[in-house]
């Protein structure tokens, strides 16, 4: 017990550290790209803080546990929007910018619809894996090029940037992709310490594998979007909090049940399916009038967002 005590406190550690490094980092490379934060969260961001779910949802899977890989991205899905997106707004209040609502939030909607009519079936087979993946794909190759096409039409109508801020010398490269792989790392080891004990203290007092999917795994495996987006948020950064949280979502979706499901069948059991997708479909809803209201999201919607999270939480009690 001590142990898994120990490694708790040391995953979250790292998840601290790792959390500022990568929005170092990433913030650092949208500049130099030429690309803008809210397309570095969706993407580079994203795609980091949802490793742990990857990773997990593989292991999960092919060791004969379809509800902890299912509970785990349906789960992390609902952490990220309510109460990872609460936390975030009630530190600091979120911009919204057009693309998020005109963009971001569909594909995420959509994301979960498609889930939601595939899943019916009781299954993902590794042909709709392949679908994920290429629907991913052809998503991020689209926010990339337009991210660069309208920040060329800016530095058109406002002028470059800063010549210093865009130097390109050895050293400051290296740096900026010491801080994103170290970020990474942190993240990684850190949500696989906090994970494995968790679980394993969650499992010695025998709860079962779709709650310690949605509970344990799904706080477990957030913590990173969570820990980035609020650093974001406090260092106004709050394009990378937002882009960061929505393309989690995404990437769960897509890229980890895609891969998952191309690697082995992904099983759904009754309850995921009749209760806790809906779920995700809900909050996902919800967070659209939220994003509307003042194209802000402040204090409000935060508080909003974790109610919601606490009564979904209580729900499954």
């Amino acid at each position: 017990m001590l142990d898994n005590i120990a490694l708790l406190v040391i995953g979250l550690v790292c998840l601290i550290v790792g959390g500022e490094f990568l929005v170092r980092g990433a913030s650092r490379i949208a500049l130099r790209a030429r690309l803008s934060p809210l397309v570095v969260g969706l993407t580079i961001v994203a795609f980091g803080t949802s490793a742990p779910e990857l990773l997990i949802s593989l292991r999960s899977a092919l060791s004969g546990s379809p509800d902890m890989a299912m509970g785990n991205v349906i789960g992390s899905n609902i952490c990220n929007l309510a109460l990872v997106l609460g936390v975030t707004a009630v530190v600091s209040p979120i911009r919204v910018q057009t693309n998020s609502i005109r963009i971001d939030w569909p594909m995420t909607m959509g994301s979960s619809l498609l889930l939601y009519v595939l899943v019916r079936e009781g299954y993902i087979d590794s042909y709709e894996g392949v679908l994920f993946v290429t629907i991913l794909a052809i998503y991020t190759i689209f926010i990339v090029r337009k991210s660069r096409k309208d920040n060329q039409m800016m530095e058109e109508l406002e002028g470059d940037l800063k010549p210093e801020e865009l130097t390109r010398d050895k050293w400051s490269v290296l740096r900026e992709g010491g801080l994103l792989v170290g970020g990474a790392l942190g993240l990684y080891f850190g949500s696989e310490w906090f994970v494995g004990s968790a679980k394993d203290i969650a499992l010695e007092m025998g709860v079962s594998q779709r709650i310690i999917g949605l509970t344990v795994l799904a706080l477990g495996t957030s913590l990173p979007e969570m820990v980035t987006a609020i650093v974001a948020a406090m260092k106004k950064q709050t394009d990378i909090a937002l882009g960061n949280l929505m393309g989690s979502n995404i990437f769960n979706i897509l890229s980890i049940l895609g891969i998952t499901s191309m690697v082995t069948t992904v099983h759904v059991s009754d309850d995921i399916l009749q209760v806790d997708i809906l779920w995700m479909l809900g909050i996902t809803l919800v967070i659209f009038p939220l994003m509307l209201y003042r194209r802000q999201l402040n204090w409000v919607a935060g508080t909003v967002m974790l109610v919601i999270y606490a009564v979904y939480i209580y729900s499954l009690t």
